[in-house]
């Protein structure tokens, strides 16, 4: 059943909503060859930068959040949010999908809004442990929510909820037979531990300060440093490499980086955990505060219940190199940590997710 069908996918704002998105779009392209794709996004986001480099047409809506504190911003809010619907609207009549699919993010909202007011079937994929209060609004009226984390039907209807996991990049499945390559490509002493500092593409401050207060920490250690800081933090930081220390702004190649990491020091970004259950390294979890609902707190205690990770809030900063050394010569507690996360993992989440877009699809075709 191959046939042409035209499918609509609405998320952004952050990577944590794009590229889940992009990942259904390239599953669905390799079932239906001859599908036509359109993202919605938000027109002042960075998904209108990503969708098109990954070969897709996007229209934005001008469309953003309430702001949590007062703001004059949020004057404006009820004309933008009329525009978008509208704006959506437009965009349904002329594009006529077949399914939409929101992950998330401003202009999903207004998007499958519009969609569930002309029957067009519809789901969403909640990539959080707590979910954003866009996919709370839509869940009573999609007719499929894909989730990662247990407990979300005290948010969702329970009978439309699958656990599917996030979508992850393929690459990183199986890392395992990639370690002597890994050492070559970042030009490691084999004979080293090696600590992966991830903060995100454009960084993350309190992470990048606190690796810079323990250098004398990993050297002492005899631990090597991979260090993403991040584009924004870059020039800030590049002063450190050295024979043990290396800097990155990013890394495109993360299945190797993955490889060659024996700890993670990490966000807790809901793709990035995803990831790091399917690579199985021991993580040290250092939650942004500065997020909706703090749900990447909340996702990194969903794995902590595992005996799975560790983790370290923003405000207790001062236990970090405690904490850092009792794991690095803790052999047993490596090996336990990388197979409790291992047990999380969900490899198949993409497929998953794309077989659900199936079902509710062909109810109307």
């Amino acid at each position: 059943m191959k046939q042409s069908v035209n499918i609509l996918l609405s998320g952004g704002g952050t990577g944590g909503h794009i590229y889940p998105a992009i990942a259904i779009a390239n599953e669905l392209k390799i079932r239906y060859p001859k599908a036509k794709f359109l993202f919605v996004g938000a027109s002042d986001r960075m998904e209108m930068e990503k969708v098109p480099q990954e070969g897709y047409e996007i229209k934005g809506l001008n469309i953003s959040g309430i702001q949590r504190s007062l703001s004059l911003k949020n004057l404006s809010f009820p004309f933008k949010l009329m525009q978008s619907l509208i704006k959506a609207k437009r965009i349904i009549k002329d594009f006529k999908p077949n399914v939409v699919i929101g992950t998330g993010g401003f202009a999903s909202g207004p998007t499958l809004y519009m969609a569930n007011k002309k029957k067009i079937p519809s789901l969403i994929q909640e990539q959080n442990s707590y979910p954003g209060i866009t996919n709370k609004l839509l869940a009573k009226k999609v007719q499929k929510i894909c989730v990662a984390y247990d407990g979300l039907s005290r948010f969702f209807p329970k009978d439309k909820i699958i656990k599917t996991g996030n979508p992850v990049r393929q690459d990183l499945l199986d890392i395992s037979h990639k370690r002597d390559e890994a050492i070559l490509y970042f030009k490691l002493n084999k004979n080293k531990k090696t600590l992966v500092v991830l903060g995100g593409s454009l960084g993350a401050r309190v992470v990048n300060q606190i690796i810079e207060k323990n250098l004398s920490v990993f050297e002492n250690n005899d631990v090597q440093v991979i260090w993403q800081t991040g584009k924004l933090y870059i020039e800030d930081y590049k002063k450190y490499d050295r024979d043990n220390v290396q800097t990155h702004a990013f890394i495109k190649n993360m299945g190797l980086l993955y490889a060659a990491a024996d700890i993670i020091v990490s966000r807790a970004g809901a793709g990035s955990i995803s990831e790091l259950c399917i690579v199985g390294k021991p993580v040290i979890f250092i939650p942004s505060p500065n997020v909706a609902e703090d749900h990447q707190t909340k996702n990194a205690m969903s794995v902590l219940h595992n005996d799975a990770a560790i983790m370290i809030k923003e405000k207790d900063m001062e236990n970090f190199e405690s904490t850092f050394e009792k794991l690095i010569n803790d052999s047993e507690m490596q090996r336990n940590l990388s197979k409790n996360i291992k047990q999380m993992a969900l490899p198949n989440a993409t497929s998953d997710i794309v077989d659900q877009i199936e079902k509710i699809m062909y109810k109307r075709l």
